[in-house]
């Protein structure tokens, strides 16, 4: 059953956004949305602290599951890049949290000319996580029990 989770009650400090008490708000959160899928992808990143979306990519035709990794992948990118250690990154992709721990990108979208500069963007994401270790946790964001993760893009029926 999910939580009802209000704006932040005054014991809770350290958020702007409604945040369930078990969910560290010293984090970011990624998601991705894609009309169709395949279809035109998106991905974004959000501080859970302040509310603030701190990247975006796309969109581009691709697959829900290749945003969610790539989104991962950014993140933890963009922290290293910072020297920002002391946060999570949730995400509610159990695919992408695998594929990033995998640190391989296992789409079954077909490579295509229209695909091809994707393609370009997972081998690099790739070829980061093999050079890179990965010192922040990921998280899976419990969707049934929290609620949409809040890089949401709101475009669920």
């Amino acid at each position: 059953m999910k939580q009802k989770v209000s704006n932040p009650p005054d014991w809770r400090s350290d958020t702007v956004l409604p945040l369930p008490p078990e969910v560290k708000a010293n984090a970011w959160a990624v998601d991705a949305g894609c009309s169709g899928n395949p279809g035109a992808m998106e991905y974004q990143g959000v501080d859970l602290a302040t509310g603030a979306r701190i990247f975006h990519f796309g969109p581009v035709f691709g697959t829900n599951n290749i945003g969610e990794f790539l989104a991962i992948v950014h993140a933890l990118a963009l922290m290293q890049q910072q020297g920002v250690h002391d946060k999570v990154i949730y995400s509610d992709s159990y695919n992408a949290i695998l594929w990033v721990n995998k640190k391989q990108c296992k789409t079954k979208l077909e490579r295509n000319a229209r695909t091809e500069a994707l393609f370009q963007v997972i081998a690099r994401a790739e070829a980061w996580l093999r050079q890179h270790p990965v010192t922040v946790p990921i998280i899976q964001w419990q969707t049934r029990k929290w609620g949409d993760i809040p890089a949401d893009f709101g475009r669920k029926k």
